[in-house]
């Protein structure tokens, strides 16, 4: 079991930057897939980000990409999320969830909110305009 703790979250202009943190306790960090998602104001919870349990590969919907990275510290139980150039529609929960099986399992692959088995509680990123 991992226990997942975010930070970095907060009130930033469009155009800005932010990074997120996810910190992770417990078992081996190296062998969880960890994964971004996150719910803006009457929206359901969406995929952000992705990588494999060595951080070689990574995954992004092209709302995202090009303007997201997703990075992992293994030494250090982290995985990172660096946001630039913000837009007011990035406001959201970011929230960082992880998962100890095969990229692929139960029928589902790491873009999906359920192929995870354990969330974070989230934090706050409000770009305004």
């Amino acid at each position: 079991q991992v226990q997942l703790v975010e930070s970095g979250g907060g009130l930033v202009q469009a155009g800005g930057s932010l990074r997120l943190s996810c910190a992770a306790s417990g078992r081996t960090f190296s062998a969880y897939v960890m994964g971004w998602f996150r719910q803006g104001p009457g929206k359901e919870r969406e995929f952000v980000a992705a990588t494999t349990m060595s951080g070689g590969n990574t995954y992004y919907p092209d709302s995202v990409k090009g303007r997201f990275t997703i990075s992992r510290a293994n030494a250090k139980n982290t995985v990172y999320l660096q946001l630039n150039s913000l837009k007011p529609e990035d406001t959201a929960v970011y929230s960082c969830a992880a998962q100890d099986r095969p990229f692929y399992s139960g029928g589902f692959y790491p873009y999906s909110v359920d192929y995870y088995a354990y969330w974070g509680q989230g934090t706050q990123v409000t770009v305004s305009s």
